[in-house]
């Protein structure tokens, strides 16, 4: 399921999770390296036309890790101090490299990467949102794709 898909059903969760991605340049995505051990780096990422993506940097760790296991966990930047305006989202998924020239200079079009670069869609797997309610509960909602929303409320 793309983003697209994804807004749709839960066009409210999908806002905040924007937001919190807006909010911030740069996050954190976890890879698989060849050991199977996780790998975390910093990421730009980009909701374009209906699409999640990742531009990436040619050869990068990071891009290699996908090309060979295509599964990601991606965190919003928590940003300074104790905040988390919105709370603290993550996506996790499968990314799918782009290599359609087409795709790609429309992307360069509108994102101006440093050329060349490795171009990700990503496919939806899991959507989080954390975040505490009345001081007092913390929240979590957890989206996955052909399952409602759930909320789950912790004192």
């Amino acid at each position: 399921m793309n983003w697209t898909d994804f807004s749709a059903t839960e066009p409210d969760l999908a806002r905040t999770v924007e937001d919190r991605f807006g909010a911030f340049t740069h996050h954190t995505l976890a890879t698989l390296r060849k050991d199977g051990s996780p790998r975390t780096t910093g990421l730009e990422v980009r909701f374009l036309d209906g699409e999640l993506w990742f531009g990436m940097m040619p050869d990068s760790l990071k891009a290699l890790d996908l090309r060979r296991d295509p599964r990601f966990a991606l965190q919003a930047n928590p940003g300074e101090g104790q905040s988390m305006g919105g709370g603290d989202v993550r996506i996790a998924g499968r990314a799918i490299e782009v290599t359609d020239p087409e795709t790609k200079a429309a992307y360069a079009e509108e994102v101006k990467p440093p050329e060349p670069f490795h171009l990700f869609r990503t496919e939806l797997t899991e959507v989080v949102r954390t975040y505490v309610e009345d001081e007092k509960y913390l929240v979590l909602q957890v989206w996955k794709p052909g399952q409602p929303l759930r909320t789950i409320k912790r004192a």
